[in-house]
């Protein structure tokens, strides 16, 4: 009976279901009823935007590459991309050998080149050419930026006096921009780019031109081409220097990519540690060298193409000293000589500003210590200009070259700074309005020497002159004074 029941029951329910099943099945004008009800909500505004559903299609997401920390050795930088692809020839393994029999061969040479390589390596950068052009001033003269051969070419880049002439660099008694080691390498990577333009972006011809000539090579290949061979750099009749020059090049490029271990790499931080000033006017190195506290012989050694103590009254003026930008332009020297205020004003930008005072907003924010580009209306900002003045010029009677006359050295008293978290040396120097190296001396140290907080410095200051009392002296007046006796006037 209970089964009887269940079966009945199952059967009703069944029933109900397919009675359902078939109410909700949709005929043609239910569906266009649907559609136009749904073209009309789509013309208006929803009510509520945040309550409609929206389904976000799935993305696949690309991985990314964490991308490396910057490398701290320019060295480093130039081996990691230099793309020449250098296969070994026995003419190659030549030159690979006579590196590898003087291993250190390029740390030595690399002291000459430390204070310019940073900025040699940005240049060939921001001109979009193969790395392995820095390694060419090595090539050429072993990175001696005074050095003058057989041919009468001169500098680092060996350069002759016409080329050097068409592509900017001029040359007269004050000066020879030959032997400015950044002058000499625009004038060279100028060169280089038109030789590379020349030979169909051939850079073994360009380079092999910049050493033997243009014509020399073009004329080899002309006749590698008239005898049906190739005309391959390795295939070229060339000058016995010029055959030698190229595999020296790649020789030190095939080293510096296989990081070869029997060949020593040198060590350069990779950051700009000397830093170019236009002083906009002629000066002098005496003058320059008192006002920014570095040894005038120091700031000659950087800046070899000057061949006088001071530069030509028609330029150019430019002059790299041994500090960073940031030093530059926080010195007190740069913001006397070289800076000027600007008050913002309703709609002012720091590009706009930059545009207009010819600078940067890198320079800006440096010069004000601003972390942000944002402004305020009436800030005042410290802007660089170019020096307008006589103030760094000095005549001279006799050569500055000659032993200048010992003055009595002033009287000193020693004064004690005890280090805070996050003083430099150069910091301190600034502080004391004292020379760097004299800091360095008083207290045994070194450039990279590493400053604890707590230290206790000695600096040598100069001693305060004790104030004199003014001598009250006896005033003699003449007879017509005594009468007239003026009211505020002095007493006899």
């Amino acid at each position: 009976m209970n089964s009887l029941i269940y079966k009945v029951c199952l059967l009703v329910i069944s029933s109900h279901i397919l009675v359902g099943c078939q109410l909700t099945q949709p005929n043609d004008n239910d569906t266009s009823a649907v559609l136009n009800a749904l073209i009309v909500d789509h013309e208006k505004e929803p009510s509520n935007a945040s309550s409609m559903l929206v389904i976000q299609p799935r993305i696949e997401v690309p991985s990314v590459a964490i991308p490396s920390p910057p490398e701290t050795n320019l060295w480093q930088v130039i081996a990691n991309n230099l793309t020449f692809d250098v296969i070994p020839t026995p003419r190659l393994h030549k030159r690979i050998d006579w590196y590898l029999a003087q291993p250190t061969y390029l740390v030595q040479v690399n002291k000459r080149a430390a204070p310019y390589l940073f900025h040699i390596i940005q240049r060939i950068s921001q001109r979009n050419m193969p790395m392995e052009l820095a390694l060419l001033p090595f090539v050429e003269s072993d990175f001696r930026p005074t050095v003058v051969s057989a041919q009468q070419a001169v500098g680092a880049w060996q350069l002759v006096d016409a080329t050097a002439y068409h592509f900017g660099v001029t040359s007269d008694p004050w000066y020879d921009g030959r032997k400015d080691v950044l002058a000499a390498t625009d004038a060279a990577l100028s060169y280089l780019s038109y030789l590379h333009k020349r030979f169909n972006g051939n850079w073994l011809h360009a380079i092999a031109a910049y050493n033997s000539g243009e014509g020399r090579v073009k004329k080899a290949i002309k006749r590698n081409k008239k005898l049906g061979i190739s005309t391959h750099f390795w295939h070229l009749t060339l000058p016995k220097e010029t055959s030698e020059y190229v595999p020296k090049l790649l020789a030190l490029s095939y080293l510096l990519q296989k990081k070869h271990p029997e060949f020593t790499l040198p060590t350069v931080v990779n950051y700009a540690y000397t830093t170019q000033l236009d002083v906009g006017q002629q000066f002098d190195f005496g003058v320059l060298s008192a006002l920014v506290n570095i040894p005038k012989k120091q700031i000659h050694q950087l800046n070899p193409g000057y061949l006088r103590h001071q530069s030509s009254p028609q330029g150019p003026h430019k002059v790299l000293l041994p500090m960073t930008e940031k030093q530059l332009l926080q010195s007190r020297f740069f913001k006397r000589h070289f800076s000027q205020t600007y008050t913002v004003k309703k709609g002012d930008t720091l590009y706009g500003i930059a545009k207009r005072f010819n600078t940067t907003i890198k320079t800006i924010k440096i010069l004000n210590n601003k972390s942000s580009s944002l402004l305020s209306i009436n800030e005042t900002l410290i802007l660089n200009k170019a020096q307008k003045t006589d103030s760094l010029l000095v005549n001279y009677e006799i050569s500055p070259y000659l032993v200048e006359k010992k003055r009595p050295k002033p009287a000193t008293i020693e004064h004690y700074h005890i280090v805070k978290t996050g003083d430099s040396l150069w910091d301190i120097s600034q502080l004391y309005d004292v020379a760097l190296k004299d800091l360095l001396t008083w207290n045994s140290l070194k450039t990279h020497s590493i400053l604890n907080p707590g230290k206790t410095l000695v600096l040598h200051l100069p001693k305060p002159q004790q104030a004199t009392k003014p001598q009250k002296t006896k005033q003699y007046l003449s007879e017509l004074e005594l009468l007239v006796k003026p009211e505020n006037g002095p007493k006899p």
